[in-house]
């Protein structure tokens, strides 16, 4: 009798444990399409995607504990899980020692979501956004790149915005769009470089804050633009969520985060495509630098790099994740460049000024 119930009960853990695998497998699978598949369409996808780093750590997991068991059912997350090692290259990479001299001029590009200089210390007031945005100057002023793009920078004041950009970015010319708030003050994107400009435009979207602002430039023979991208955010609060979890209204919380997250997810391969529609209609080669709140499993990630190299894959080292609140897993600030372009360098800077990190890149031309 009690040798029944034994082989019952690893009966019923075999059961479990293979329905467990199959789920976890079908999720890392719906991962992997959602490159392809428009979250326009369907947008839950798009989610599926976000969560393709630890879809795959979990895979391994339970990889590695049927091997552990010798079951045979050790093929579904190792079938699932060969595919990741083709993307996993788009989240972490090794060291590349062997770097092969520029023979040509390169150029530095910076792009950095400085969120508004009022993420510092995660207080919002204008004595630490003063002090947020004299941290991230002084930053960028190091970096000595050619050009530097930026997201959600903040001005407390829009009639000065000229005499503030001259104060403190020396030497750079700034090319901008902002949206004017109710208090004078304005944010938006701004593009500072020490190259000479030969052509500018904006990129406006749809009922949103976000946009894309584009700049030509012609250097050592070479033309070429950048597009300074931000795309629709999630506009949802992390540590919101949470406190959601221990509180009655969480029902409500929990709805106006799906809502919010559709709207987004909805929205940002529309914008997207705007983009990309201005890019095939340009006459050079373009690099696309930004925050494009996707990660590298997204619809958008794979239109974007059409005709493009990311600089990270290219010569990044270790974890390649922006955005600091959930480190290492999400990388949504890119730089992209034309493919006959090379990567010199690439580096993620781990600067506490922002929720995101900037991305620094070195191109040889």
């Amino acid at each position: 009798m009690a040798k029944k119930r034994i082989e019952k009960k690893h009966g019923l853990l075999g059961v479990t444990s293979r329905l467990i695998m199959v789920v976890v497998a079908g999720l890392l699978v719906l991962s992997y399409a959602s490159i392809f598949v428009n979250p326009a369409q369907v947008w839950l996808i798009s989610l599926i995607g976000l969560m393709f780093v630890p879809l795959s750590f979990l895979n391994f997991v339970l990889l590695l504990w049927a091997l552990k068991r010798r079951s045979k059912s050790f093929m579904i997350p190792l079938l699932a899980f060969l595919p990741s090692l083709f993307f996993l290259g788009r989240y972490v990479r090794m060291e590349n020692e062997t770097v092969i001299p520029a023979k040509d001029p390169t150029l530095k590009i910076v792009s950095y979501n400085v969120g508004r200089f009022a993420s510092y210390e995660f207080q919002d007031s204008v004595v630490k956004r003063t002090a947020c945005a004299d941290s991230v100057f002084s930053f960028i002023r190091r970096q000595d790149a050619d050009i530097i793009c930026l997201q959600e920078f903040h001005v407390h004041d829009m009639d000065k915005i000229k005499a503030y950009m001259r104060r403190n970015m020396k030497g750079y010319k700034a090319e901008y769009y902002m949206f004017p708030l109710d208090d004078g003050s304005a944010f938006g994107n701004i593009t500072f470089s020490r190259i000479p400009v030969s052509g500018k435009g904006k990129i406006k979207f749809e009922e949103s804050a976000n946009l894309a602002i584009y700049t030509d430039y012609e250097t050592e023979g070479r033309r070429f633009r950048v597009y300074n991208c931000h795309f629709e955010s999630y506009n949802i609060s992390f540590t919101g969520i949470v406190k959601a979890l221990f509180n009655e209204n969480r029902a409500t919380v929990f709805a106006e985060t799906g809502t919010k997250m559709k709207r987004s997810v909805t929205r940002r391969p529309e914008q997207v495509d705007k983009v990309m529609s201005d890019i095939e209609n340009c006459p050079i080669e373009s690099f696309v630098c930004g925050d494009f709140n996707d990660n590298p499993m997204s619809y958008s990630y794979n239109r974007l790099t059409r005709g493009r190299k990311d600089a990270f894959v290219e010569a990044g080292h270790g974890f390649g994740a922006t955005f600091s609140r959930l480190w290492p897993m999400l990388r949504i600030d890119y730089i992209l460049l034309p493919e006959r372009f090379r990567t010199m360098m690439y580096e993620t800077v781990r600067v506490p000024f922002s929720d995101h990190y900037p991305v620094v890149a070195e191109v040889e031309l």
